[in-house]
Order: C-alpha cells, then sequence, then structure tokens
C-alpha cells in the first residue's frame, strides 16, 4: 500500500462563475410560490402552515439554518392563497430578509418545544395557536381549511379546538414542487456545475492511501466554495464497503484497483440538489474484468430505463417495462427505479416491478418538465464489491434530456 502524503501539492482549480442572473433567479422564485398558491386553491384551503425548511425555502426563497431547523421548530411560515405570506423568523434574524420580494411580514418565531419553552410548552403552544388562528381568520374569511405539513401533535390539537379544519399539507407541496420552470432548470443546471466540479475534484484527488473521507471532503469543499449549502448523505464506500450499499464514507484507508461509488445528494447554490453517482478504481487502474461485468450491468440498467422515460407515461408502465434486474443482483437491488428531485429527492419515488410494486408502488404519470433521478445498483448478495451509479435527467415530450454530463467509464463497458 502506498501511504498518502497528505501535504501533496493541491489542485489549484479556482471557484466557478456563476451564470445566473438575478431577473432568472427571481422569476423562479416568482413561480415557485404561484404553485404553492394554485395548489392551496384546488385543494380548497385558505392557507398552509410550513415547517420543514426545505418547503419554506421553496415558497419564500429564504434560508436560515436549514440543518438546524429540521430539528429545532424555530422557523415557520404561513402561506395564504388569497392573501399574504407570513415569515416566523428566528430571534434577531430579520435581517436576513432584507431583499426578500416573496415575504409580505416577518415575525418573530415562537419555539414551543421543549428546548426552547421547557416547563412553558403549554403556555408558549396556546400563544403560537392563538396566533395562526387569528391569522387564518383574517385571511382565510370563511374558510378554515389549514394545510399543515409538519407540527407538534400538541399544536395541532390546538389550532383544531379553536375551529380549524387541518389539511395533510407535505402531498400538496411535493405536488407543487414536481414540475419545473426553466428558471428552475436554470438554477439547477449551476447546482450540477458546481456538483461536477466537486466529482472532479474527487476525480483528481483520489490515490491509494487516503481516507474515504479525505476523498469525500472535496466535493464538500468545492459545493461551499461555490455557494452550495450542505450534502445531505456521506454516501461514498470503497472496496468491500461497496457491497452491500448504503455505507457513508469512513476513516477506511482505500487501496490500489478497489472500486470506490459515492451518491452526492448535494444541495448546492439556491438550495437545489444534484444527485449523481459515478464509480471508479482507486488508483484509477485498469478495473478486474468482475469490475467491468458489474459497471456494465449498473450502466445498461441507467440508459435502459432513462430511454424509457416521457412525459404520458405511467409509473406503473415505467416500472413494468423497466431493466430486469439478474437474479443474483435482485436481494440487493437499490430502493427504487427513479426518484423526483428539486430542492432535495422529491414525489415521485418509483418502485420496482413484482413485489416491491404491490407494497410500495402508487399510480401517477410522468410529466413534461418533471426532473428525475435514474438509480442502479449492481451488488450480489454476500459479494466482494458493487457498483452504484446515477443520472438526472429532464422529461421532456419526447424523452429525457440528461442534465449531467459527468463522463462515465466508456471503456468499462463490455
Amino acid at each position: 500500500m502506498t501511504a498518502y502524503n497528505r501535504y501533496h501539492y493541491q489542485n489549484e482549480s479556482t471557484p466557478l462563475v456563476n451564470p445566473v442572473t438575478a431577473n432568472s433567479h427571481q422569476a423562479a422564485c416568482k413561480y415557485r410560490l404561484e404553485r404553492v398558491k394554485q395548489q392551496l386553491l384546488k385543494s380548497n384551503c385558505s392557507a398552509i402552515l410550513l415547517y420543514d425548511p426545505v418547503n419554506i425555502r421553496y415558497a419564500t426563497d429564504s434560508s436560515n439554518m436549514q440543518v438546524w431547523t429540521l430539528h429545532n421548530f424555530a422557523r415557520y411560515s404561513l402561506v395564504f392563497a388569497e392573501g399574504p405570506v407570513i415569515l416566523w423568523e428566528f430571534h434577531n434574524c430579520e435581517h436576513l430578509l432584507d431583499g426578500n420580494e416573496q415575504v409580505d411580514e416577518i415575525r418573530t418565531a415562537i419555539n414551543w418545544s421543549y428546548f426552547g419553552a421547557g416547563n412553558r410548552i403549554e403556555e408558549k403552544a396556546r400563544q403560537w395557536a392563538g396566533e395562526i388562528t387569528d391569522l387564518v381568520r383574517k385571511y382565510g374569511g370563511d374558510n378554515l381549511r389549514l394545510a399543515v405539513d409538519k407540527a407538534e401533535f400538541e399544536g395541532l390539537e390546538l389550532l383544531q379546538r379553536q375551529g380549524l379544519q387541518l389539511i395533510e399539507g407535505h402531498s400538496l407541496m411535493e405536488e407543487a414542487r414536481k414540475i419545473k420552470s426553466a428558471d428552475e432548470i436554470q438554477l439547477m443546471h449551476w447546482t450540477i456545475q458546481v456538483c461536477e466540479q466537486g466529482i472532479q475534484r474527487m476525480y483528481d484527488e483520489l490515490r491509494p492511501g487516503m481516507t474515504e473521507n479525505e476523498l469525500w471532503a472535496w466535493l464538500h469543499f468545492e459545493n461551499i466554495r461555490n455557494g452550495g449549502e450542505w450534502i445531505e448523505t456521506r454516501l461514498l464506500a470503497s472496496g468491500p464497503r461497496t457491497n452491500p450499499w448504503m455505507q457513508e464514507s469512513s476513516d477506511r484507508i482505500m487501496q490500489e484497483g478497489e472500486i470506490i461509488c459515492f451518491d452526492t445528494d448535494l444541495i448546492g447554490p439556491y438550495g437545489y440538489c444534484a444527485d449523481i453517482s459515478r464509480a471508479w478504481t482507486v488508483g484509477h487502474v485498469p478495473p478486474t474484468d468482475e469490475q467491468r461485468r458489474l459497471y456494465s450491468l449498473a450502466y445498461e440498467q441507467v440508459q435502459t430505463n432513462m430511454a424509457l422515460l416521457k412525459a404520458g407515461l405511467s409509473y406503473k408502465e415505467f416500472s413494468e417495462q423497466a431493466w430486469q434486474i439478474p437474479d443474483e443482483f435482485h436481494h440487493n437491488r437499490y430502493c427504487c427505479v427513479s426518484h423526483g428531485i428539486g430542492l432535495c429527492d422529491e414525489y415521485p419515488a418509483i418502485a420496482h416491478q413484482g413485489s416491491d410494486w404491490d407494497s410500495a408502488g402508487y399510480e401517477g404519470v410522468f410529466e413534461e418538465n418533471m426532473v428525475v433521478c435514474v438509480e442502479s445498483y449492481i451488488g450480489e448478495a454476500q459479494g466482494n464489491e458493487g457498483i452504484k451509479l446515477e443520472q438526472q435527467v429532464l422529461i421532456t415530450a419526447k424523452g429525457v434530456i440528461e442534465l449531467s454530463c459527468y463522463p462515465w467509464q466508456d471503456d468499462w463497458l463490455l
């Protein structure tokens, strides 16, 4: 094994130049808010209460401690179908909304979780519920149907006691987010460009003797310095840790000739997600015959299933027509054939045919301007290594446009 020199010459790549104009960004934000309002009207809801920071970002284009607020209920928003957008911001953070044209009113959030309220939960929750109810009655008129994406059950009970009819709102937001505008696609292209620079940096830095974590850190580095935000998982594995899949990066030292696979799950500039998987050998040495076989099958699965996608195809038809996974790889199959993507992994998640469809499949139809990721994992149960590949594509009337142009290992294909 060759020792990895942590002080080797570093790649002198420079930050990318952001091609997105302010007008395009603003147009995307206005489109997203309008999509939410359309879904509210379609569902006959006066408003939606948002706690999920991704949903808040979609509707208001505001971002503050996104990961922290996933588990600390310190920011929330109320979006009316025919009324204002109100955002409750964390303490002393109102300045973060300077110049934001999506939000009509900013208030200070009431945190009634145990972390924020301690033994005053009931008092703070009542204060919160009273404020929400008063606003729904003020701007919703006789329509007291309030959609909610997520909240603590104590607060939901209080809202119901005050006469509000609560509607499950997570699905409403997924439907709103499903169809992308041309401006959104432009923002997504920029995130993918940033992600691909991170992938290339990993490719350039990869050498025997470094740890998985050291390699994975380069993707974070390029994302952050180009205006990205965070990475949702740490799915990078090498050698025997590539089978089974879903093992996150570790301090394992990678050795020459081993397979290394990763899944970016990268939240980049403007909050959009780039979800791309590729596989290489450590040291970029020629693959073994078995590595070629695994890679060729995974590549075939992705390419076959991409070619099927088009507007008007039902989810069930896609599942039924999808590439048949050979029996020896079926046990370790990926969790879905494909899934939607936008600000993060989104609806739909398409189940594999057969028993997977029977237990987890659901109806729906692919539409123009949906963006989806096509997935593959090929690795035998109890096998030595596996291959994870994934491609992000835009659905059009005639098929798909691949949004990622990062190269495949074409010279590996059988």
